[in-house]
């Protein structure tokens, strides 16, 4: 459970921000990409990779079984390029915000997702015409252990 549910956390948080409108991203993956390799009709672009999951015991049952609560950390990468870097840096990133915020369950409060949040948000150097930030989005959840 705890696998098929780490793929529907990251495939939903992909079909969330591929619904942003303003600014609408044009690449939305989870797939590594060279930035600098990209066309500029390619922008804005958005990379989400988890990065780590912490996890603990909440309660001890017999053979394995009991719950147990994990928190997946994912970085999202923003990328804009052209003029008015910081405003299209800034307008991107209030939209992503707004666009997890709008289900902190991930659509998956039945699975086990108990809350999310956005916990950092980087500006990363980059020299105009780009610009790049980082954002640290943090997902919790509960499973049954023995479950997998």
């Amino acid at each position: 459970m705890a696998q098929n549910l780490r793929q529907q956390i990251s495939e939903n948080i992909i079909d969330v921000l591929k619904t942003i409108n303003d600014p609408q991203p044009v690449l939305v993956t989870r797939e590594p990409f060279n930035v600098l390799e990209l066309a500029i009709t390619q922008f804005p672009a958005i990379l989400v990779t988890p990065t780590t999951e912490d996890r603990e015991t909440i309660t001890m049952g017999q053979g394995g079984v009991g719950r147990r609560m994990g928190t997946i950390t994912y970085t999202i990468r923003g990328y804009v390029r052209g003029n008015e870097l910081d405003r299209r840096r800034s307008d991107l990133i209030e939209a992503i915000e707004e666009a997890l915020d709008s289900d902190r369950y991930r659509d998956l409060i039945s699975s086990g997702v108990i809350d999310s949040q956005i916990t950092l948000i980087e500006i990363e150097e980059r020299m105009p015409p780009l610009a790049e930030f980082s954002i640290e989005y943090q997902v919790r959840y509960n499973y049954l252990r023995g479950s997998l």
